[in-house]
């Protein structure tokens, strides 16, 4: 019997949303482009986001838009928060870079903005590009799906966690995912449910990760031998680009 597409008018709602947001952020003058265009560059992926959210296996495999910890498109809502969401809408740093999208996130019902960690020497963010296990489909945009922010790997020594995350056939996020989570749901990142964003290395060993400093959101980074009692890893159940034109 054919799957039927469970979510699929919300996912379109829901995409739409992610797209509104990055406007109001004022993404598109960061990118240099105007708004037209830069939803222009977004519109291709919202087939993708219906299609994606069709496949998924299960309704229960996502956010539930029946559960009180989300609203009718699937996403997160209210004070009770899954960490769990079905797709995300990730705008890369070839776009906007990091450092003009991180100030953009504030925290759930906060006001200040996020901010990188001094730790980052000057061009160490350049540095810290996404592994060779992560394949990204798309240069500019793409859609992360079945995101997790990883609470379960609070206090395990984030190198346990990524093999366990790979032996599960997940992948962890990078930096641009990381901050694309907390963009458009600022209530997955809450106190001792931080997350770590094992798909960005630099080659040494430093992993970034978010977590809350100062009453808003920080990239800053860990070793990957320490394991911290409120700081998981965030992993995602694949990527996906948009769907080729007939």
């Amino acid at each position: 019997m054919p799957r039927t597409p469970h979510a699929s008018p919300d996912a379109a709602t829901a995409f739409d949303r992610q797209v509104s947001n990055l406007i109001e952020l004022d993404y598109p003058a960061a990118s240099g482009l105007d708004v037209e265009r830069f939803a222009a560059l977004l519109a291709p992926l919202r087939e993708a986001a219906v299609a994606a959210t069709a496949d998924m296996a299960d309704p229960a495999d996502t956010a539930d838009p029946a559960d009180p910890a989300t609203d009718a498109a699937g996403e997160p809502g209210g004070e009770a928060v899954t960490g769990r969401v079905p797709f995300v809408l990730v705008v890369t740093r070839s776009v906007v870079p990091i450092e003009e999208t991180m100030p953009r996130t504030t925290l759930h019902r906060g006001r200040l903005p996020g901010f990188v960690d001094r730790s980052f020497e000057p061009g160490a963010l350049e540095r810290f590009v996404a592994t060779d296990e992560v394949a990204l489909p798309g240069h500019d945009a793409y859609l992360l799906l079945d995101v997790e922010r990883g609470e379960e790997f609070c206090g395990a020594v984030p190198d346990d966690a990524l093999r366990t995350i790979a032996d599960r056939g997940r992948t962890p996020l990078t930096i641009e995912e990381g901050i694309a989570l907390i963009t458009h749901f600022p209530q997955v990142l809450v106190k001792n449910k931080c997350f770590s964003l094992g798909g960005s290395r630099s080659g040494d060993r430093r992993v970034p990760a978010l977590w809350i400093s100062q009453k808003a959101p920080k990239l800053g980074w860990c070793w990957q031998s320490n394991p911290h009692t409120w700081l998981g890893v965030a992993s995602a159940g694949g990527r996906r680009a948009a769907t080729p034109a007939a």
